[in-house]
């Protein structure tokens, strides 16, 4: 979808263009290889943003570096791309390790004929230059499961063997409902679709609202990969999809169970130090000119309610299981903190 353009027909997702797999083993497709990878993102994508909170809860930030482009997307060809620029730290607006402008050249590189979409996240070859996937849920299903020794001791179980039917069945309906809908809401073409997109979406977040009341977490009594799916669109909620995708039938803040298992999430490590609002709001304000276009930003809501306390810890649980939160988050690699 071009940056200035508002979709005639209802959204959908192409699948994901290329989805190497990376496994300890190499049985698939590629060998997971300290250093050899470069994880491309961009702070405001919630797609990405699963893959950031895995690589972090399960320790992988020396084994796969990170890259970050900037919010505001250039315009290529006529198309908008994520692109590296010196206001997020890239001298001379190339990525210090890829030497790229753009994401798009490294789907070049694996494919020069290749005349699709650009997503985000884009795990590069650092030696080839070739992107390997951009398949966001494969990518963090085998960071979490599939990269044996090069995760952290103490790493979590994100991904219980006995759990993951009702893991993904649960992630399936968070999907269609919430992580889809609120786009398919915000970029509805008329008002009927809106209509079934919004409701889908408020409907979805009752039915969470009363799951979480009697438990904190939503799969079992850790995280897994449910909250991980779950979270990048609870943190955008009120920033970004409650005005600018006019889900403003309520915010997340007015539904009391939801908005403290956020909080709990947030204040986890892995969940919060990840999570950078100035990119969220600035991204989807800027980008989005069909919806928005005056590229005026909004400058709510105060994201110190995110420190809040959410005494979650009284439904039982705990966030790693038998293993152990993550480490300091690297010097290159830290957010701002509320305030």
């Amino acid at each position: 979808m071009r940056a200035n353009e508002v979709p005639t027909e209802e959204i959908r997702r192409d699948p994901a263009a290329f989805a190497d797999r990376v496994t300890a083993d190499g049985r698939l497709d590629r060998r997971a290889e300290a250093g050899r990878y470069r994880l491309v993102v961009n702070r405001a994508c919630p797609w990405a943003h699963r893959v950031v909170i895995t690589r972090r809860l399960m320790g992988l930030e020396r084994a796969v570096s990170l890259a970050v482009t900037d919010p505001r997307q250039e315009i290529i060809g006529g198309e908008p791309h994520w692109v590296f620029t010196e206001e997020t730290g890239s001298p001379g607006g190339l990525d210090p390790v890829l030497g790229i402008h753009a994401l798009r050249e490294a789907y070049l590189a694996r494919d020069p004929g290749y005349t699709g979409g650009v997503s985000v996240p884009g795990l590069v070859d650092v030696e080839s230059g070739h992107l390997v996937s951009n398949d966001y849920d494969r990518l963090a299903l085998d960071m979490a499961t599939e990269w044996g020794g090069l995760v952290r001791d103490g790493a979590p179980d994100l991904y219980p063997e006995p759990l993951r039917e009702e893991i993904d069945a649960v992630g399936a309906e968070v999907y269609r409902d919430l992580n889809n809908g609120v786009y398919r809401a915000g970029f509805a073409p008329d008002q009927e679709h809106y209509d079934a997109a919004v409701g889908a979406v408020f409907d979805r977040l009752d039915a969470l609202e009363e799951r979480l009341s009697g438990q904190r977490y939503l799969v079992g009594d850790t995280v897994t990969m449910a909250d991980v799916r779950l979270f990048p669109t609870l943190v955008r909620f009120d920033p970004v999809y409650h005005g600018h995708f006019k889900c403003n039938v309520r915010k997340l803040s007015e539904y009391p169970a939801l908005w403290a298992y956020a909080r709990d999430l947030f204040q986890t490590p892995g969940f919060g130090d990840t999570v950078e609002f100035d990119h969220i709001r600035v991204h989807y304000y800027w980008v989005h000119t069909g919806i928005n276009p005056t590229r005026v930003v909004a400058r709510g809501p105060d994201p110190r309610g995110w420190l809040a306390p959410h005494d979650r810890a009284a439904l039982g649980g705990t966030p790693f299981g038998t293993g152990t939160a993550p480490g300091p988050v690297p010097a290159g690699e830290r957010v701002p903190a509320p305030a």
